[in-house]
């Protein structure tokens, strides 16, 4: 029987066609550290990873490409910002939607003085801006917020958020894990200071690979580790220019090579690709609706809109008189669909939700699935839900 995979966003399947065969043609043919040696090789490898840098630039807005860091995923450039940025006194604003990539990070900086207040979302999931405004004070340094819950797929009011950022000078840190490549998200436009990213889920490469794209204010930050750059060797001080300054020790060159061959073939694809995750989206829905013993977790099928999206290809249900691990695990050993039960590593988002402790199961559709696949998944969940 063939497997369906469902769980795009804890990461992409299939990869962009071409990820595999440029990693393996790069470990095969030469895989060689760039900026640490005087031979084409070398040369070879820094000028893909630039044109990578370049690439991303464009993607996220980016005036120049030293503002591209590379990361080995959005964890680690979140807790880059929040352990970087912040002192004893000051104040951050989250919200109750977000992933332990962020509220993790920063109950661990609490204890070094630094406050931090979240903004209860709404039970769709959405964030009300006025909540995040009411909630400033004169302690308030930075705005911190998802794009795209991971949970239930609601997408935030990035831009009206960002409004209130620039408005009273506070740093705006969004974190793009299940948006970029979904939708378009440009650092003027939102008025954001860094974009952190991911690149193994809607990028659409290999795990191992992230970054974050920052604003000129951001530069002053404090990295999260220093070391070798191949770059101002002379020196034992960290080097002040970007990327150097954020990018110590050898990079997961494979990983960011494949994030290169996928970004070339997302490019032609990103719009053909949204249209065809919503619309599935909004079949699986609306067919879900439909079910008595299932609770649709979020936003309804009419917020799968191509021009605004108001969700994304994220979905959790809930089986109210069932146990949610069960009805994944039948999924699995019965029908061979992947998906993901639980908390989804965001136990306040599910708390908003209304689905703590239980969690829901969690449905994320990719580039590759089709119509069938979502009649066949709506199909085995009338047969488990009816039992």
């Amino acid at each position: 029987m063939k497997f369906i995979y469902l769980d795009n966003a804890s990461t992409s399947h299939p990869k962009a066609p071409g990820v595999a065969t440029a990693i393996a043609n790069f470990i095969e043919q030469g895989s060689y550290n760039p900026d640490r040696g005087q031979y084409s090789g070398a040369n070879d490898t820094a000028l893909a990873i630039l044109d990578l840098r370049r690439r991303l630039a464009r993607r996220f807005g980016a005036s120049s490409p030293r503002q591209v860091i590379f990361t080995q995923n959005v964890t680690m450039s979140i807790n880059l910002l929040l352990k970087g940025l912040f002192t004893a006194g000051d104040h951050i604003i989250t919200t109750s939607m977000e992933h332990n990539s962020v509220m993790r990070p920063l109950n661990e900086i609490r204890a070094q003085g630094i406050r931090f207040q979240v903004v209860g979302a709404e039970k769709d999931g959405s964030i009300l801006p006025d909540k995040i405004e009411a909630s400033i004070d004169a302690n308030t340094k930075a705005i911190v917020v998802t794009a795209a819950s991971n949970v239930c797929g609601t997408v935030m009011p990035l831009r009206e958020i960002g409004k209130i950022a620039r408005a009273r000078d506070l740093y705006y840190i969004i974190d793009s894990a299940q948006l970029a490549g979904v939708l378009p998200l440009k650092l003027s436009e939102l008025e954001a200071d860094a974009i952190c990213f991911t690149g193994h889920k809607s990028l659409l490469g290999p795990q191992g690979t992230g970054g974050l794209i920052l604003s000129d204010r951001l530069h002053h930050c404090r990295p999260l580790i220093s070391g070798g750059t191949g770059s101002f060797s002379h020196s034992e001080e960290l080097p002040g220019a970007l990327p150097d300054r954020f990018e110590a020790g050898t990079q997961n060159l494979p990983g960011l090579i494949g994030l290169a061959a996928a970004e070339k073939w997302l490019t032609k694809q990103e719009t053909k690709i949204l249209k065809h995750e919503l619309n599935l989206a909004t079949r699986f829905i609306s067919a879900i609706s439909e079910i008595d013993q299932v609770r649709l977790i979020g936003r309804d099928a009419d917020y799968c809109q191509v021009d605004n999206p108001g969700r994304i290809a994220v979905i959790s249900l809930d089986f109210p008189d069932r146990d949610n691990a069960d009805i994944a695990a039948a999924l699995y050993d019965k029908y061979r669909i992947m998906t993901r039960c639980g908390l989804h590593c965001a136990p306040r988002a599910h708390k908003t939700l209304g689905t703590y402790p239980q969690g829901t199961v969690r449905f994320s559709f990719g580039w590759s699935n089709t119509v069938s696949e979502v009649e066949y998944t709506v199909s085995a969940i009338k047969d488990l839900s009816q039992r």
